[in-house]
């Protein structure tokens, strides 16, 4: 097998593991056996845990943010396009995999003064809030940047409180009232 493709397996492995089981439930020695390699293996790719973890939250990211764009983008662009990304996370938690924000299940399972895995969970929910910037143009187009960025922000923790809750109550309801919410807000 391909260095890369070794590697791909293995991140895809642990991610697998991370999201289901948690980032401090699943070992090191379970990944090498779910991958299938040796344990040198695994630390010529990634030299410690944190670098895999770093790696499977990028991994997830990417994913994710393909995901969600292909499916905000391939409707017809109208004010309600905003809205899309409610029916996405609907379709997402309808998923047998779904488990809730995975950035979220790392954040509550790392130390505090982890900075490296912070910043980049930071940086993918910063990400998440251009993509919602990005579909919002049309709903306040003509508004200020001070209310636009004031609403974005508001769509954001509507989307990221859906996430915790439908996963917390195993119920899509809260993704219908911060849909329902956010259609008030544009």
């Amino acid at each position: 097998m391909k260095r890369i493709d070794l590697r791909e397996k293995i991140i895809q492995t642990a991610a697998t593991l991370f999201y289901r089981n948690g980032y401090n439930s699943t070992g090191i020695n379970e990944i090498i056996r779910d991958s299938g390699i040796a344990k040198a293996t695994l630390y010529s790719h990634f030299r410690s845990k944190e670098e895999l973890c770093l790696s499977y939250l990028q991994y997830m990211n990417g994913k994710f943010l393909e995901e969600i764009k292909e499916f905000c983008y391939s409707q017809k662009e109208n004010k309600s396009r905003i809205l899309l990304i409610f029916d996405f996370l609907e379709t997402f938690y309808n998923d047998s995999n779904f488990n809730g924000c995975w950035c979220l299940k790392t954040m509550a399972e790392i130390p505090k003064d982890d900075k490296r895995i912070k910043k980049e969970i930071q940086n993918q929910k910063n990400q998440f809030i251009s993509f919602i910037n990005e579909l919002s143009e049309i709903n306040f187009k003509g508004k200020s940047s001070k209310i636009r960025n004031s609403k974005v922000r508001q769509i954001y923790l509507l989307y990221e409180s859906a996430v915790g809750e439908s996963h917390l109550h195993q119920m899509n309801w809260p993704i219908k009232e911060a849909k329902n919410i956010c259609a008030q807000i544009i």
